[in-house]
């Protein structure tokens, strides 16, 4: 059973920094695209940023200069560096994930469960 397990979210304060990891497990045969989405108390879920198999990448208006995203292939593993953070930036992240469990099989998109950042002084 593939799973998306996130983590490093957490309490810190304006200007701060934080690293999130999101790591897909089970069988899978590759991962393309991945990404980070996130949901305010009260508002929409919204991309921040999303990466490809090869790199390229995409990031909300929002955090561009701040948050950086990168992949580790190896181990289906995608980060999420966010710095100069803002109380705007609090809310619940979410890793996304299209990959396919057989060479033969469609892609099929996957989220994870979600973790709090919180930014306050």
């Amino acid at each position: 059973q593939v799973q998306l397990v996130e983590s490093g979210g957490g309490l810190v304060q304006p200007g701060g920094s934080l690293r999130l990891s999101c790591a897909a497990s089970g069988s899978i045969f590759r991962v393309n695209f991945m990404g980070w989405y996130r949901q305010a108390a009260g508002k929409e879920r919204e991309l921040v940023a999303s990466i490809t198999q090869v790199g390229s990448t995409n990031y909300a208006d929002s955090v561009k200069g701040r948050f950086t995203i990168s992949r580790d292939n190896a181990k289906n593993t995608i980060y999420l560096q966010m710095d100069s953070l803002k109380p705007e930036d609090t809310a619940v992240y979410y890793c996304n994930a299209d990959l396919k469990i057989y060479s033969w099989s469609l892609y099929r998109n996957y989220w994870g469960k979600g973790t709090l950042v919180t930014v306050s002084s």
